[in-house]
């Protein structure tokens, strides 16, 4: 009788846990979260494994760029990172901060600067200095993945006084 008893506190202790919702540590899962993205940022950055840099998107991303038409999913993603990458003089880099997640833990937002340097309109290179938001989500497999991307170019800097 005893050990039915403490099964059922059991079960119904699990059962109870189940349905409860996630517990976010958010100073914890912010740290992962910037730690995965400044990962994806330094292959970006090396601009030599496509796969690997579109991996961390997820297959129904978005990215609103600059003077480039709406992108959707990861074909157009992976297409648009391989010319990105076949671009002689490409290169990007950004740092993200402060990421803000969605009470269940689900969803993420961090704000971000990025420095995109490209062929210029005279034959140079030129760097744009963008500012950015990207919205991530968890997936099932428990890894982060950008979900939305937008960028836009950051307002001139004002001389100081």
């Amino acid at each position: 009788m005893q050990v039915s008893r403490y099964l059922s506190l059991i079960l119904l202790a699990v059962a109870l846990d189940s349905c409860s919702e996630r517990y976010l540590d958010s100073k914890t899962e912010g740290e992962k979260l910037l730690r995965r993205d400044a990962e994806w940022a330094d292959l970006a950055t090396a601009g030599k494994d496509v796969e690997k840099v579109v991996s961390y998107w997820t297959e129904d991303a978005v990215l609103i760029f600059p003077g480039q038409p709406v992108l959707e999913g990861k074909a157009a993603i992976r297409s648009y990172v391989t010319a990105s990458f076949n671009t002689p003089g490409f290169k990007i880099h950004w740092v993200s901060q402060r990421p803000v997640f969605s009470p269940d833990g689900k969803l993420a937002y961090m704000r971000g600067t990025d420095d995109l340097t490209l062929p210029g309109p005279s034959g140079g290179t030129m760097t744009l200095h963008l500012r950015g938001i990207s919205v991530w989500r968890l997936d099932p497999d428990k890894q982060w993945r950008c979900v939305l991307d937008i960028s836009n170019e950051a307002p001139p800097a004002t001389p100081s006084s």
